[in-house]
């Protein structure tokens, strides 16, 4: 589990809910016996293992005394993991403009080592303008926002695209609908320097795009938007992400995951080659002139 203090409380819990269940697997010991020895649940004990809930230090003591670790090195570097999954993230701290189930995923792309993505209505939000982001938060609220709360969204937003400067940067694989590229979120003028912003980001080498052409034949993304996260760490399995309006999927099942990666090369074939991106984005600003 090398390199956890980069991976960010909301890895770390699934990571260590992975290697939790391994080890009562190994044990041979089933989720009632486990939620048993912890005073608790069979429900407690999955939600633990999907990393969902925070871990209690004598929590992770008492079941791995049951899964029979005994190895005092294992075990204090597994209680230190725990302390260290029970930290918020720097995200926490705009949990009064973010729904509750959003904050998984902004766990999960500070975590991710790559992104890749299928937008249907937007431009993705790591490539979003200040502006356009304004556009959409008041657009897909449902009710009026005060202008004091869409200012915190749009730092929101800015904060979390410092993932694409860190070292190492995280990349981003994006494969857009034109038609989101010509919905005028926000205005013509907005829509424009949204175009323009785009345009730069397509020559940064951890960014790369596709767009699928107005018209081009069907393909299999017919669900809509979704993203598939990868992560550095060997112990954290790749996640998809979807998106409802209001509630989230996160798939980490081998099945879905096999099916969404699927999906994913299909669209990258029905999109023209990222190398056109930069012809397809002129001439939608043309146009727009």
């Amino acid at each position: 589990m090398a390199g956890r203090s980069e991976a960010g409380p909301t890895a770390l819990r699934i990571m260590l809910g992975a290697h939790l269940r391994r080890l009562r697997e190994r044990a041979g010991v089933t989720r009632p016996e486990a939620g048993w020895a912890i005073r608790s649940s069979e429900s407690k004990i999955s939600r633990m293992e999907l990393g969902r809930v925070g871990f209690k230090v004598r929590d992770i003591e008492d079941l791995l005394t049951l899964y029979s670790v005994t190895d005092a090195e294992e075990r204090d570097r597994l209680v230190q993991l725990a302390r260290d999954a029970n930290n918020r993230g720097w995200w926490h701290r705009y949990h009064d403009v973010t729904p509750d189930w959003f904050d998984a995923y902004l766990g999960l792309e500070a975590a991710a080592d790559l992104i890749r993505t299928y937008e249907v209505q937007f431009v993705p939000g790591l490539l979003q303008t200040p502006e356009y982001t304004r556009a959409v938060a008041a657009l897909t609220s449902g009710t009026e926002r005060p202008a004091v709360e869409l200012d915190r969204v749009v730092a929101l937003r800015k904060t979390r695209q410092a993932v694409l400067d860190r070292d190492p940067p995280l990349r981003l694989w994006a494969v857009i609908e034109e038609s989101a590229l010509r919905r005028p979120i926000g205005g013509p003028v907005v829509l424009r320097d949204q175009l323009a912003a785009l345009f730069e980001a397509i020559h940064r080498p951890n960014v790369t795009v596709q767009i699928i052409p107005l018209g081009a034949a069907g393909h299999p993304a017919t669900a809509g938007a979704f993203s598939v996260l990868r992560f550095p760490q060997a112990d954290l399995p790749d996640v998809v992400y979807l998106e409802h309006l209001t509630s989230a999927l996160y798939l980490d099942k081998p099945d879905d995951l096999d099916a969404y990666t699927q999906v994913l090369d299909s669209l990258t074939v029905s999109a023209l080659p990222p190398q056109q991106a930069e012809e397809q984005l002129t001439a939608i600003l043309r146009q727009l002139d």
